[in-house]
């Protein structure tokens, strides 16, 4: 054996070399599989990899990606399809991440998966343990995941926040939000945001206090913190950070320290501004007549500095709540041209049946246009003062144990847009939005605030407004707020949009179909039955020269639990638990492979 002057073999001398070049290699894949600022930024413009909900910070949940597009759409079958298993199903409202060869997806109580990108194989599952007594509000579901450094974090319905080993799904951190036992709860898709993870709260209908986090993304450690009620403290690094407006400004006695504005549904981010933009919730309870004023910042747009903490404006879009109208559906930027000017813009398809556009830069309110056909709460928005204009359409005032006067409201209080995220496209100039035409009755009780109970003080039955369809995909032209086409569906629209540079508008429906749309004109081109009604959220990704759609399938939401007559009309739908995914047709290669757990 030869040795050099050391005395090592050339044979050690090439082990060594080779384990050296093992552990670079290895050290470059982790580095590869790191999700950086930097490429959570550049999101929507690398159609290798979904690493945010939204598909990029602004929210716009559009596709640069044409492989798959209006003119070979007829050759899109399924590639693979995931069972998610067991008993446990329910809604299934989760938007698939990709990155580094896997795809991860959420599920009902508060499980996350890992798949291989390629196969749909399982690689890891995590299930959290919950404890007796959580108190969702409007089923078990929850709506995705982030992804940072080697991490992947989402939040449970007893209020914690998860972090995960992205490759084994071992848990690195958790962190808790609030007390379960108190009426919170998390189902959003947290928000990564310069290091920073941005989460809210889920249960404005128990008489919690909303507000948005910020936490560093690698430890769990809270960095800010935001109350959306007026009068209650902020802080930034453990310090004092300035109410939230001013004690009794536009709250009424106590009733801001139970004040409800939750923030369940994320936020997006807007680079060029450095702001969050957040939605909030009602105001609690929903009986508006125990809390004059304007009930600040309920049912509003927040946009909140990402470094501070601090809110620089906010927009209420129903001051007063007095039909469980929750603003939080959420705020997509986007450069507007009207006039032949090009505004720094946001929109917004409101749970209270406007469109708002409005300056992203300072809030001021642009435009506000119906997108439902039916509004008996406002006859439309004063564009000075920003307010609307109301109609005589308030339940009544209930007395001493008595219930007050029903009214009749349109829209319902699930709302002519509730969380199902709508999309634009730069390309057509069109948000589309999945809507819902239905009203209901509903009258305001005497209610006593108790800690984990339900703090409503209304009762409410749904009806549909006509009896051909309840939903509506619509595109609208945010520059004259005006639909330029739609699509009507029988049962609710529950499930979120995605739009591709391919001219193809995809959602899904609670008959189980997914579908796509001509974006410019709203023909139907395409669908496929899922075995379960879809109302989760697709997304889209290419991997080796191909372009590849997934969406999960299982019906569930709030409709079943809350809807009313509308519960009764879609009663039979079957429940279901599967992500899909789908690619064009190769041929002797169009079957299903079926995999389960």
């Amino acid at each position: 054996m030869v040795r050099n002057s050391a005395g090592t073999s050339a044979f050690q001398v090439g082990c060594r070399a080779l384990i050296s070049l093992l552990l670079a290699s290895s050290a470059t894949a982790a580095v590869a599989a790191s999700v950086t600022d930097a490429m959570i930024a550049n999101d929507q413009n690398t159609p290798n990899d979904v690493l945010t909900v939204g598909m990029g910070y602004s929210g716009q949940r559009f596709s640069s990606s044409t492989k798959i597009n209006s003119d070979n759409i007829d050759d899109l079958v399924p590639a693979w399809s995931f069972s998610m298993g067991g008993e446990k199903q329910r809604g299934q409202e989760t938007q698939a991440l990709v990155n580094d060869g896997k795809i991860f997806i959420t599920g009902s109580y508060s499980r996350i998966w890992a798949l291989d990108q390629k196969t749909g194989q399982k690689i890891w599952v995590y299930e959290h343990r919950l404890p007796e007594g959580i108190v969702p509000c409007c089923d078990v579901v929850n709506r995705g995941a982030a992804l940072y450094d080697n991490l992947v974090i989402f939040g449970t319905l007893d209020a914690k926040l998860v972090a995960l080993n992205a490759d084994t799904g071992k848990v690195v951190w958790t962190e808790t939000i609030d007390d379960f036992k108190g009426g919170y709860s998390y189902t959003a898709a947290p928000l990564i945001v310069k290091g920073k993870l941005i989460t809210g709260v889920s249960g404005g209908e128990f008489g919690v206090v909303g507000r948005i986090e910020a936490r560093d993304a690698k430890t769990g450690k809270l960095v800010w913190m935001r109350p959306t009620v007026e009068g209650h403290m902020g802080y930034l690094n453990g310090k004092e950070n300035g109410i939230s407006g001013k004690v009794n400004a536009t709250w009424p006695g106590d009733l801001w320290k139970t004040g409800g504005a939750a923030t369940w549904l994320g936020c997006t981010y807007g680079a060029d501004t450095n702001e969050i933009y957040c939605g909030t919730g009602n105001p609690a309870p929903w009986n508006s007549y125990s809390r004059p004023g304007d009930n600040l910042y309920s049912t509003s747009t927040l946009a909140i500095n990402a470094d501070t903490g601090k809110i620089d404006w906010s927009y209420q879009s129903t001051p007063n709540d007095s039909w469980d109208f929750d603003g939080v559906n959420e705020f997509i930027s986007f450069d507007m041209k009207k006039d032949g000017k090009t505004v720094k813009a946001g929109a917004k398809a409101d749970r209270n049946g406007f469109f708002y556009v409005l300056n992203r830069e300072n809030g001021k309110l642009l435009s506000a246009s119906p997108f439902v056909t039916k509004q008996t709460w406002a006859s439309g928005v004063d564009l000075k003062t920003g307010r609307p204009i109301e109609s005589n359409n308030r339940p009544g005032d209930p007395g001493k144990g008595e219930k007050g006067s029903s009214v009749f409201a349109a829209p319902a209080f699930l709302g002519a847009k509730n969380w199902m995220p709508m999309s634009y496209s730069g390309q057509t100039g069109l948000f589309y939005v999945p809507a819902n035409e239905w009203g209901m009755d509903i009258w305001n009780e005497p209610i006593t605030y108790k800690k984990g109970a339900a703090f409503l003080g209304a009762g409410f039955t749904i009806k549909p407004l006509y009896d051909d369809y309840i939903g509506a995909l619509r595109a609208i032209d945010p520059a004259t707020g005006k639909i330029v086409w739609e699509y009507k569906n029988p049962a609710p629209l529950w499930g979120g949009v995605m739009t591709t540079a391919g001219n193809l508008v995809f959602t899904g429906t609670p008959e189980g179909f997914l579908k796509a749309f001509d974006a410019k004109t709203g023909k139907e081109l395409w669908k496929f039955q899922t075995g379960s009604g879809v109302v989760g959220q697709p997304t889209t990704w290419e991997m080796d020269g191909e372009q590849y759609i997934g969406v999960a399938s299982g019906w569930g939401g709030a409709v079943p639990l809350w809807g009313g007559e509308v519960a009764k009309k879609v009663k039979d739908i079957s429940q279901g638990g599967s992500f899909w995914v789908f690619k064009l047709h190769k041929s002797g290669k169009a079957a299903v492979a079926q995999v389960s757990p």
